[in-house]
């Protein structure tokens, strides 16, 4: 079998607007047919206006006698168009009632999906990803699906059945008639198509250009506080006002083609045109003795109505473009890759501490490699240090540690075991980390700490913030523990690294991973976090991650990585003796003096 057999044999995937909608396409089939069947039947009384008029402009010569009977069948004729119309009002009302429930189920279902996938996916993937981006497919995206459950199936639904129940009773009036009523409408279809074809190709790059400014408004609103302080506030616009640029000229190339085309397309079945066309072939086929003249009324109440639902077609099918592109972003963030977890035949629990680093290397992808066949060992108890120039790997390695992500080669073992055999809850109790980008949720002060710990007493709570020199400065806030981060307890840099540390003095980690912890913090709350670092790390095995070499000179044992290998490593002293690669920058100047208590000492 060749490759185009074995392409034409495999099943082809369902597009991504069916997988999404797979949960509910029962409802959405079922809306869409109330809808059409309550379509149809709204349009009985044109049919019931046409039959009157019919007996009342054919029966002037009806004899006395007949009259009561022909009174009779008018009658019914008004009863049933009335019944019709009342009925399809409800058969429509109950098909977007069904609609609009199954958009809830999806919509709840989707974000609910969506919140539990972003749970299991790596740390480390979130590192790549702008926040716009995962805004966008979790509230835009998603937002943009409710236009399609919960109206666009029962409005197809209507325009499908009001069309065709019109050219089914036209056909049944009169065949040539109906022939020529529906003359303009292939016209229609001919412009429409030109349109959409020539809107399509620009439609990925509309996406993303929209995409592109939600990126660019997060970065707007994150970094003006920084360019403004600086005073070069007008950088600050360059992101937004080139995004916005793109945008406008996507938008134009996506619009362009459609003005002309749908002009014309309009045009050619407005009713009035319609109308104009039915009325002269009308005329025409009355003098040919084809057809009586009131024979012409059923088209001229039927025919320019099929406008209507045609040009509803025509705006539902450009949602359904926007609806497409937000199903397959939806669809990607669903299925991102997630972090192995372990069967449970596999899970493992270390029993001790020991942590080795086994001939790792990653890489982001074919062109980016990070790290290459890095092996160390974190002897219980001691201090490791790991420095390098920013791009080094040094943050890639702690995050590896953390599982953030998994090693492209090698293996990293905690007490023997393999961290991928360590269920994540169970390696978060026994890793602790204390990062540079400080991550509180918006919750209360209390709920922050206890983060890993949501049992905990207010006693261990305090206690955890006592030991990172912050239960003070909580205290002070309008409502102690219970003030809300980001509402009443506004925390510097520094203090929201404190209460990172509380947490993690909370879980009482064996293991405690650092990485430039003190970086962005000022010279008071630098020596508050060493002061409690120095506390908390005492008995626990220590990876300290830093830039400065005065910060680590008192660590039990020192790697120094360049270009994501190790290139040399050994206690401070033995480094500057080799007058290697460390020695030489420990020597050159620009660096602080030492500093006692720069390590947290165990």
């Amino acid at each position: 079998m060749n490759t185009r057999d074995a392409a034409a044999a495999e099943p082809k995937r369902p597009g991504p607007i069916s997988r999404v909608l797979n949960p509910i396409r029962g409802q959405l089939i079922v809306a869409a047919v109330l809808a059409g069947v309550g379509a149809m039947l709204t349009l009985v009384p044109l049919a019931g206006i046409a039959h009157i008029a019919k007996i009342v402009l054919g029966g002037a010569d009806i004899a006395a006698a007949a009259r009561a009977q022909v009174q009779s069948e008018v009658w019914w004729t008004v009863i049933a168009s009335v019944a019709s119309l009342f009925v399809g009002m409800a058969l429509v009302s109950a098909g977007e009632l069904t609609a609009h429930l199954a958009d809830n189920r999806i919509t709840h279902h989707l974000r609910l999906a969506a919140t539990q996938r972003l749970a299991r996916v790596p740390l480390g993937w979130f590192t790549s990803r702008a926040s716009g981006e995962v805004k966008q497919a979790m509230q835009d995206d998603i937002g943009t699906l409710h236009s399609l459950t919960a109206h666009f199936y029962t409005t197809l639904g209507r325009a499908v059945g009001a069309i065709l129940i019109s050219v089914i009773y036209l056909f049944a009036m009169d065949w040539r008639m109906a022939m020529v009523s529906i003359l303009p409408f292939p016209g229609f279809f001919l412009f429409f198509g030109r349109a959409m074809k020539a809107s399509g190709a620009n439609m990925k790059e509309f996406v993303g250009g929209l995409g592109r400014i939600n990126n660019a408004v997060v970065e707007f609103v994150n970094g003006i506080p920084v360019v403004k302080s600086f005073g070069a506030s007008g950088k600050a616009h360059g992101g937004y006002r080139e995004a916005v640029d793109a945008f406008a000229q996507a938008f134009a190339g996506f619009t362009r083609p459609l003005v002309g085309s749908m002009a014309n397309a309009n045009a050619m079945i407005a009713p009035v045109a319609v109308l104009g066309v039915v009325l002269v072939f009308g005329t025409l086929f009355v003098s040919l003795g084809w057809i009586a003249p009131v024979d012409v009324l059923p088209f001229a109440l039927v025919a320019p109505g099929l406008s209507a639902p045609l040009l509803l077609l025509h705006y539902i099918t450009h949602d359904l473009n926007h609806a497409t592109g937000a199903a397959q972003r939806v669809q990607a963030l669903l299925e991102t890759p997630v972090l192995e977890q372990p069967a449970p035949d596999m899970r493992q629990l270390p029993t001790v501490t020991e942590i080795r680093v086994e001939h790792v290397s990653y890489a982001y992808d074919a062109q980016n490699k990070v790290l290459s066949d890095v092996s160390f060992t974190l002897k219980p108890g001691t201090v490791t240090a790991i420095v390098g120039a920013s791009g080094a790997g040094k943050s890639t390695l702690a995050r590896l540690l953390l599982r953030f992500f998994d090693p492209t080669d090698g293996r990293i073992t905690l007490g023997g075991v393999d961290l991928r055999h360590i269920e994540t809850s169970d390696l978060y109790q026994r890793i602790g980390f204390v990062l540079q980008e400080v991550r509180l949720i918006h919750a209360s002060v209390r709920e922050n700490i206890a983060l890993g710990r949501p049992s905990a007493s207010q006693q261990e709570v305090e206690d955890a913030a006592r030991a990172a020199n912050i239960h003070e400065r909580i205290l002070g806030l309008p409502r102690g523990y219970d003030s809300m981060i980001g509402e009443d307890a506004l925390l510097s840099g520094g203090e929201q690294q404190r209460v990172s540390i509380a947490r993690a003095v909370l879980l009482d980690p064996s293991v405690l991973v650092l990485d430039e912890a003190t970086a962005a913090a000022d010279a008071e709350n630098e020596v508050a976090i060493q002061d409690a670092l120095s506390r908390f790390a005492r008995g626990r095995t220590l990876l300290v991650i830093a830039h400065r070499l005065d910060t680590v000179m008192h660590a039990d044992h020192i790697i120094v990585i360049e270009n994501g290998t190790i290139h040399e490593q050994g206690r401070h002293a033995e480094l500057i003796a080799r007058k290697g690669r460390y020695a030489r920058l420990w020597t050159r100047g620009g660096y602080e003096e030492p500093q006692e208590r720069a390590v947290p000492s165990c």
